[in-house]
């Protein structure tokens, strides 16, 4: 399948904004070039070094009573157009949906049920005066709610987050994730929520799943924590392990939050296109037996944010 022009002109974007020596580093620390190929280059034996490093922030004085904010950004690389997300800045709410794909072969817009409730969740944060309490639990089934009334067709897997003085807190329903890193390690990560494999629980206005099921949580975040939310499309195709090396990266390099989720978006499509092992083909062998190649092919939605006071 060619890539959509919309896909290509974000990756042509992505490359030329990436320093050769970075790409090569890259390519060779995930394997796809022999270490010969830093012979006396000592650029990117600099940049391989960062993509190694375990960063130490500073050793900074928090003060509790200052509530902390996320600098966040995203990347949608599209396969389907069937993904959906926010981000409000002003109120540190992150959402995202992934619209079921089986609806689309059954000739329904897999999209219509992701979008609803992202726009749904989007409007009645936006309308909320700053400094209002939002939950993401009660947004989530709002948004449901309203989707439902609606009548909206489809369904959609969903994720919303929203950082609350110093707690971020979260709702999901089905595979649609987020993790949390501290000095380059993951710290929580949300767990996939699935019926059987590759079926994740998912909300529709007349399915089995209802926001009900949601998973919920919080934790305490600090200043220089990473929070990355995203479709499956990244989670089914990049490990934590390479997450933590990006995320780690970032800091040496001291990426933005755009560079970094556009980085990570990039390389979550190239994978879904090779034949290596992926977390994807890892949990169709764990639950099912059957041995499949590669990543999977999908919609990429990477949103980065930044834990600063």
């Amino acid at each position: 399948m060619e890539t959509p022009p919309q896909v290509r002109k974000i990756l042509e974007k992505i490359a030329a904004s990436t320093p050769e020596p970075l790409r090569l580093a890259m390519r060779i620390h995930f394997g796809s070039l022999p270490a010969s190929a830093a012979f006396a280059r000592q650029d990117v034996r600099w940049y391989l070094a960062a993509l190694t490093r375990i960063y130490e922030p500073e050793d900074l004085m928090e003060f509790e009573e200052i509530p902390l904010r996320m600098e966040s950004a995203a990347c949608y690389l599209l396969e389907h157009d069937e993904d959906a997300h926010f981000i409000n800045a002003a109120s540190n709410v992150i959402g995202v949906a992934d619209g079921v794909g089986a609806c689309r072969e059954k000739g329904v817009d897999a999209a219509a049920f992701s979008r609803k409730i992202m726009e749904n969740a989007r409007a009645e944060v936006a309308s909320c005066t700053p400094g209002t309490h939002l939950c993401p639990y009660g947004l989530l089934e709002r948004a449901y709610l309203r989707a439902v009334a609606a009548r909206t067709p489809a369904a959609s897997t969903a994720v919303i987050l929203s950082l609350e003085g110093r707690f971020l807190k979260w709702a999901y329903v089905g595979d649609s994730g987020f993790a949390v890193l501290r000095r380059g390690k993951i710290i929580q990560r949300s767990q996939p929520q699935q019926n059987y494999f590759n079926c994740p629980y998912q909300l529709s206005s007349n399915g089995v799943n209802k926001v009900s099921d949601a998973a919920v949580g919080e934790i305490r975040l600090k200043v220089g924590d990473v929070v990355l939310v995203g479709s499956d499309g990244l989670f089914d195709n990049v490990f934590d392990s390479a997450l933590e090396q990006f995320v780690q990266m970032g800091a040496a390099l001291k990426l933005s939050a755009h560079f970094l989720a556009s980085v990570i978006a990039g390389f979550a499509y190239k994978k879904a296109r090779s034949s290596q092992e992926s977390p994807f083909s890892v949990d169709c062998r764990e639950r099912t037996g059957v041995t499949i190649n590669g990543g999977k092919k999908d919609d990429i939605t990477v949103i980065v944010g930044y834990v600063v006071e």
